[in-house]
């Protein structure tokens, strides 16, 4: 990683992490009892920053690690875990002991086997164990208060990405670092992606269009944290390790269908039963988010496609 370009990110990261302090104090949101503020946020700033940092070449000077260092260092994704419970009536040992085996044993799972580029049924069985882990609620119990229902995929996301763009080197074109193509790759398969939400949506009754102008700052607002929290981690996860591995067996048209069925597929829960609407608009949504990862292999791209989405379907047509 550049001095310049670590310089840069990091003054971006402080000033995002201000603002997202700022709002969280504003948002008034119930803390865990015993929890403070500072405890909260610290641990939210941890699980963020791999994600961040990774997307400006943090990953390098891991990959050039031993393999037993390597393995070792993804132990310490559990820190944010012990920054918010460690001291307080929620720490548990359970939880402790699930935070630290999960990614250490699924680092030494990939790393200590002579895997090839291709995709392997090790490398299926690690991201079906991080599925599992989040579908399933495997770490309910060392982030179980409500308030922290986004910490779970946060650190899933942290483990997703250091054991395949670290352990396994996959090429997920993996940089946050904005660019002109990227940008207008993105909104092109917003442009292209528009039209069959729009007769769809209403056809099946799954979109309900409401105008309404919201002020600048409930707009940047929804920007922001979709651009965060929503748009990098499951692009990360759907593009950047699953498609491209997806490819090195089946091609790039097939694993573009398969990924964007997957990634509509893992929206089937939201509601009270399987929501088929959401699922079909989330597969098809997911095809020009793979179109956008594959024009350049640039993760940035899907990245812009997929917030412009949500963010205008929460705005107006939710």
């Amino acid at each position: 990683m550049k001095p310049t370009r670590l310089a840069a990110a990091t003054v971006v990261f402080g000033l995002l992490m201000a603002w997202v302090g700022w709002a969280f104090e504003r948002s008034g949101l119930v803390l865990p009892p015993g929890t403070g503020f500072p405890r909260l946020f610290a641990s939210f700033i941890l699980l963020l920053a791999p994600l961040w940092f990774f997307g400006f070449g943090a990953a390098d000077p891991f990959q050039r690690l031993p393999a037993r260092t390597q393995v070792l260092c993804a132990g310490l994704l559990a820190l944010p875990y012990f920054v918010l419970a460690l001291g307080t009536a929620d720490f548990h040992g359970t939880g402790a002991v699930k935070v630290i085996a999960f990614p250490l044993l699924l680092a030494a799972f990939l790393r200590f086997s002579n895997l090839p580029p291709r995709l392997t049924w090790r490398d299926a069985a690690a991201l079906g164990l991080i599925v599992a882990a989040y579908f399933l609620n495997w770490l309910a119990s060392p982030w179980s208060y409500r308030a922290l229902a986004l910490f779970p995929k946060l650190f899933l996301a942290d483990v997703a990405m250091y054991c395949f763009l670290v352990i396994r080197e996959v090429d997920a074109g993996y940089s946050l670092s904005p660019s002109r193509s990227a940008v207008r790759v993105g909104i092109r398969e917003w442009a292209f992606y528009f039209p069959f939400a729009l007769v769809l949506g209403e056809l099946t009754g799954f979109i309900h269009f409401h105008y309404l102008l919201p002020d600048w700052r409930s707009g940047l607002g929804a920007v922001l944290v979709t651009f965060l929290l929503v748009a990098i981690p499951e692009e990360l996860f759907f593009r950047g390790i699953l498609q491209s591995l997806v490819e090195t067996r089946l091609g790039r048209r097939r694993a573009l269908v398969l990924c964007s069925v997957l990634f509509g597929l893992s929206h089937f829960h939201h509601g009270s039963a399987f929501n088929w609407r959401y699922v079909l608009l989330a597969s098809i949504a997911g095809f020009f988010y793979g179109r956008a990862w594959r024009a350049h292999r640039q993760i940035f791209a899907a990245i812009v496609t997929h917030t412009m989405v949500d963010v205008i379907w929460s705005l107006w047509f939710r």
